[in-house]
């Protein structure tokens, strides 16, 4: 890499950086670029939404050329139990961008209604369809600022690592029909009210999303999905993710989406032995950003007749 490209690196990174240090600390959460495919993480009311026991890994931005550059990773597993009614899940996040680390563990609990709706769907869905889901979610966010790798000299900021505990509450909703769903969530309500630290300064995020399902009688080996989300964060821009799916029986997925004012992906998943998906993400920067594109993957895997349900 050469000197001017080290450079731009640095400033991208240290611009990311300095609104999470400076001397109130305010925390950007991550978001997958594939989070359709695992939306327990954003929101606990998903909890126990699938036919059977899930459990999901995520990555992104781990096979980036520029060291320092933004990465994710999320390990998540839910159920239900009490004939479906109740769920119960858990899951570690793992966000990483310059010298600033963070590592969440969260459980979760939802409890579910369900109505009865007569309405034309996919045979080998793989979700509960026409249900009301409240969820609940607790757990701590480890912070960890190595400030001194930036050396940075003349400055009491940059003078020593900064390392804060975070207990976080967090709720969720969301209402599945058997041709849409949209939900409303937040994982930590209470922002810095319990940190260790009291220099710094969580920020609340909350998510809405809103997704269809367009399927078709003569066409009963497809199903269309177009979906929205928005992240909104107190003292960042508004951020949307629009995106668009094409399933092909639970066998084979494509699709491609939106962020606003930050990039363009693409993807393809694969179903494997009825009990396993794949998913590959390509996310492609746009406005010259220096950081390059990124990669993601997401692995999941549901127990008993899986992803299968013929």
């Amino acid at each position: 890499m050469n000197l001017r490209k080290k450079i731009s690196v640095l400033v991208a990174i240290i611009g990311f950086t300095l609104p999470i240090l400076n001397p109130v600390f305010a925390q950007q959460t991550p978001l997958f670029a594939e989070y359709n495919y695992n939306p327990f993480i954003i929101n606990p009311a998903y909890a126990g939404l699938t036919p059977n026991t899930e459990f999901s890994t995520s990555n992104s931005g781990y096979f980036s050329p520029f060291e320092g550059s933004p990465r994710s990773f999320a390990l998540s597993g839910h159920g239900s139990f009490n004939q479906k009614k109740m769920g119960v899940g858990a899951g570690i996040i793992n966000d990483e961008i310059g010298v600033t680390k963070s590592t969440s563990f969260f459980a979760a609990y939802s409890y579910k209604i369900y109505f009865d709706f007569d309405s034309d769907r996919p045979y080998w869905q793989n979700y509960i369809p026409n249900v009301l889901s409240f969820g609940v979610t607790a757990g701590v966010q480890q912070y960890q600022d190595n400030l001194t790798e930036l050396n940075i000299i003349n400055d009491d900021v940059f003078a020593e690592d900064i390392n804060a505990s975070v207990p976080t509450i967090g709720f969720g909703f969301l209402f599945n029909h058997n041709t849409f769903y949209v939900g409303l969530s937040s994982p930590n309500v209470i922002g810095d009210a319990l940190v260790s630290d009291k220099n710094i300064n969580i920020v609340n995020t909350y998510y809405g999303y809103f997704g269809y399902r367009f399927f078709n009688n003569r066409f009963q080996e497809l199903v269309i999905k177009p979906n929205v989300l928005i992240k909104h964060q107190k003292g960042a821009p508004l951020q949307a993710d629009f995106n668009l799916a094409v399933s092909i029986r639970n066998k084979f997925e494509v699709g491609a989406g939106y962020r606003t004012s930050n990039s363009y992906n693409i993807l393809a998943g694969l179903y494997l032995f009825n009990n396993f998906r794949v998913v590959y993400n390509y996310n492609i920067a746009t406005n010259n950003s220096p950081l390059g594109n990124t990669h993601g993957l997401i692995l999941s895997y549901q127990i008993k007749n899986g992803y299968n349900n013929d």
